[in-house]
């Protein structure tokens, strides 16, 4: 394991890239922090000042469902207007170009797809948080039509089946959606590079997936600006800002005859 932010250990990165057939990313909330997205731990995140209401109050009481969604929209409207960033965009490139075939993430701001990432190539771990979707049913719910709601005084129901709605974003307490983690194990199964960009890797059972594909024989590399659980079974480390760090891999990267 190496562990470093030079040159050398970015061209180590991209000849692990290089060599891959079958290369999965996952990507933690440092993909998104350039994009303007300040990530769950930073001092003065507004994810601590609208700390996230659990999933079983959400269920249990109206004003903890309005309170919820107060939150929610509170947080929309610091950092909305956001666009995708330097991860996002070459990810996207290489899954263009065969050599990510999937990519987990754990963010919920959905500018991997916005990236132009091909939706059969995303798995959002914890959901997506620019909808709404029906508990009950699953029924897709748009924000804009459960906004004025919300701002009346009532928490949104399902037209189909008059379920409660809840943003679609996994909360505090709630299970995990079970298609996408079947989707994030075969893709760290299948994987012989796993490329771990932007995250602590200490969210379980996300941080699982890394530890799989290592053990199935994939290569494990890390790239983050500190250091993470795993660095001490990882192939290779870059410590740094994920985004510069990747745009200069990248652009290494289109030198080479793939």
């Amino acid at each position: 394991m190496m562990a470093a932010s030079s040159e050398e250990s970015i061209k180590d990165l991209v000849e692990c890239v290089a060599r891959a057939a079958r290369i999965t990313a996952f990507t933690g909330a440092g993909v998104s922090t350039e994009c303007g997205i300040p990530d769950f731990r930073s001092p003065g995140s507004p994810w601590r000042v609208h700390k996230p209401i659990p999933f079983g109050d959400f269920v249990a009481d109206e004003a903890a469902r309005l309170e919820a969604w107060r939150r929610k929209f509170a947080i929309d409207d610091v950092h909305g207007d956001v666009m995708p960033g330097r991860v996002h965009r070459v990810l996207a490139d290489w899954a263009a170009q065969d050599k990510v075939g999937c990519v987990i993430t754990q963010n919920i701001d959905d500018l991997h797809r916005r990236a132009g990432l091909p939706e059969d190539r995303l798995v959002e771990l914890h959901g997506n948080g620019t909808y709404a979707a029906c508990l009950d049913c699953g029924l897709r719910h748009e924000l804009a039509a459960v906004r004025p709601l919300v701002e009346a005084g009532r928490s949104p129901r399902c037209d189909a089946c008059d379920g409660l709605v809840k943003s679609a974003t996994i909360a505090f307490g709630q299970s995990m959606p079970a298609e996408p983690m079947r989707r994030a194990l075969r893709a760290s199964l299948d994987c012989d590079l796993f490329l771990a960009l932007g995250s602590s890797l200490v969210v379980r059972p996300a941080a699982s997936f890394p530890e799989i594909a290592k053990r199935e024989g994939a290569l494990l590399v890390i790239v983050n600006r500190e250091p993470t659980p795993l660095d001490s079974v990882a192939d290779l480390v870059v410590r740094g800002d994920v985004g510069p760090i990747l745009e200069v891999a990248f652009r290494q990267a289109c030198n080479l005859n793939w």
